[in-house]
């Protein structure tokens, strides 16, 4: 396990985690965690041993928001520069060529809940409780909320979260389609590891190009979307993957992905 000073992060069977540890301040996010997670998800992209990414907490909270008492006599330009350190994390992860999941116990809001939006799944326990409570403190959720949770649930139910700053239960997330699962308390990380290693066993490339086409094709219209799509899906056959794959399923067997 390889510390940071507000994370701790770790690598093993393919699968890297990063825990983010601040449980004093219930893991609120500041210009230094920010940092430090871009790091370690540059560190995940830079491994060919990691094929999938978890982002938590811990067992008792996920992320509690941003750093308010830091905030709070934050001038313009700081925000402004914290803000182009938290997009471009969130980013990093957003667009780190393998998948991301984003496990939660406890509180994910605000920049929490933002941190979540930017990996690829979420699995919360059923006492989890979510939302973005910003704008009872006189401002809104300024790290992708109003950009992420409106392609994620729809612009409605985001605008109701982003108005009220309701906090919601993890069952209602799930109604929503805001986190994939819902587990019992204790057995959110279990449940994590068993997708990462479901997702671990598939084609490296595969997923990449997914992804890619995925995320491409939300910020564009349907037909650029298509065309990159189209692009990504022939790539693949120039992978061993996709000729195992093939075979594989020819010959009434479990593929062997190598990544290559």
């Amino acid at each position: 396990m390889e510390n940071f000073k507000y994370l701790l992060y770790e690598s093993e069977g393919g699968i890297a985690t990063i825990t983010l540890n601040r449980p004093q301040v219930l893991n609120a996010l500041n210009n230094e965690v920010c940092l430090e997670i871009g790091q370690a998800v540059e560190r995940a992209g830079d491994d060919d041993a990691v094929r999938v990414l978890i982002v938590t907490g811990g067992e008792k909270v996920f992320a509690a928001g941003a750093d308010i008492a830091e905030m709070s006599v934050a001038q313009p330009m700081h925000i402004y520069r914290f803000g182009a350190v938290m997009h471009g994390t969130l980013s990093k992860m957003e667009n780190l060529g393998k998948p991301v999941v984003a496990v939660i116990n406890g509180y994910a809001l605000g920049g929490g809940l933002e941190l979540a939006l930017a990996c690829d799944l979420r699995i919360a326990s059923e006492t989890a409780k979510l939302g973005l409570p910003e704008i009872n403190l006189g401002i809104f959720p300024g790290g992708g909320g109003t950009q992420r949770l409106p392609r994620v649930v729809g612009v409605g139910r985001a605008k109701e979260l982003i108005y009220t700053g309701e906090m919601i239960s993890a069952d209602k997330a799930l109604g929503m389609g805001l986190v994939n699962r819902v587990v019992p308390d204790g057995q959110a990380m279990d449940e994590g590891k068993k997708l990462a290693q479901k997702l671990a066993s598939k084609s490296v490339a595969a997923l990449r190009m997914a992804k890619v086409a995925v995320n491409t094709g939300l910020d564009t219209d349907l037909a650029s979307g298509i065309n990159v799509e189209r692009q990504c899906f022939a790539l693949l056959f120039s992978t061993e993957d996709q000729k195992e794959g093939m075979r594989a399923f020819l010959e009434k067997r479990k593929p062997n992905f190598t990544g290559k």
